[in-house]
């Protein structure tokens, strides 16, 4: 019986310490899955904070060429069709004028919506992480 005994109380042993080891696995993939979503989380932010920097700057750029564009067409409208009214109609040179201050504007307008593209604003890093991410959780809980 004295066999009996230690061979039942060996196996209770691994059994108990099998849901032991079991509730460890749970924990540390908590305590994992938890630290990856706070690091998932920081990288956001700061692409995030990133991306609006870029956002800021994109506007700038546009609020300059729009002064630029607005200025220029004052100035310079007044200047060069004075200048030019000397050798042609002066509705022609105003015309003229407006046309290539106004081209010059556009240009400035369109570099600055570059940088408000949508592309530039998406978090590419993260969404790159969370990809790896997801792969690794499939493959250890396959």
């Amino acid at each position: 019986m004295a066999d009996e005994s230690s061979s039942v109380h060996g196996a209770r042993s691994r059994l108990t310490s099998a849901p032991e080891s079991a509730m460890g696995l749970v924990r540390r993939l908590v305590d994992e899955v938890a630290t990856l979503i706070r690091q998932e989380i920081a990288l956001a932010s700061a692409e995030v904070s990133h991306a609006v920097r870029e956002a800021k700057a994109g506007v700038g750029w546009i609020a300059s060429g729009g002064a630029v564009a607005f200025a220029g067409l004052l100035l310079l409208l007044e200047a060069l069709v004075l200048g030019l009214s000397e050798r042609m109609r002066p509705w022609i040179a105003a015309l003229l004028v407006g046309v290539i201050v106004a081209a010059v504007g556009l240009v400035l307008l369109q570099s600055g919506k570059r940088k408000l593209d949508p592309k530039s604003l998406r978090p590419a890093r993260t969404q790159e992480s969370l990809r790896r991410d997801k792969e690794l959780l499939e493959r250890r809980t396959q």
